[in-house]
């Protein structure tokens, strides 16, 4: 017994272009989305870093959480430059 599959459409290469470049286009925005996001949580810990020193909670030998912090700041921000 044969079973023929109505649902089966085939698409033209044109459409899987199309498809493919929506696909793509929705998948930078979320990045784009996601690193918005981090750039915030970077940010906060950049600013309770800098209180936490101020406050003298953190010494100058330290410095590194905030090297990092802001370094990874600066990598996202080139991204989006991109």
């Amino acid at each position: 017994m044969t079973m023929k599959n109505t649902n089966v459409r085939s698409v033209s290469g044109e459409e899987k272009e199309k498809l493919l470049v929506l696909h793509e286009l929705e998948m930078l925005e979320n990045i784009g989305h996601s690193k918005k996001k981090y750039r915030k949580i970077i940010q906060a810990g950049i600013t309770q870093w800098v209180r936490d020193f101020q406050s003298g909670h953190i010494k100058v030998n330290t410095v590194d959480d905030l090297k990092k912090l802001i370094e990874l700041d600066i990598h996202l921000q080139r991204d989006e430059e991109i």
